[in-house]
């Protein structure tokens, strides 16, 4: 046992892909925004509306650039969009 987890942090201290810090961009018609802005906006949208954070298991988010909008469901349960 002890080795195989050796083997496993070995992997995780080696770097690769699934390791490696990773940075979104999404670009349109000249304007540029990163994955963490566009997260933290919807993240400060769910708190207005009064959902809590230890309930928030699954977001999933749709950027569309042609129509300025990042729409996003939480939970399947809520929905809402932010200006791109």
């Amino acid at each position: 046992m002890a080795r195989k987890v050796s083997e496993e942090r070995a992997k995780m201290l080696s770097g690769g892909f699934a390791t490696a810090r990773k940075n979104i961009y999404v670009q349109f018609g000249g304007r540029e925004r990163d994955e963490a802005a566009l997260l933290q906006s919807i993240q400060k949208k769910l708190e207005l509306a009064g959902v809590d954070d230890d309930e928030i298991r699954q977001v999933n988010v749709y950027i569309k650039p042609e129509d300025q909008a990042v729409y996003y469901v939480v939970n399947d349960k809520y929905t809402g969009q932010i200006d791109f």
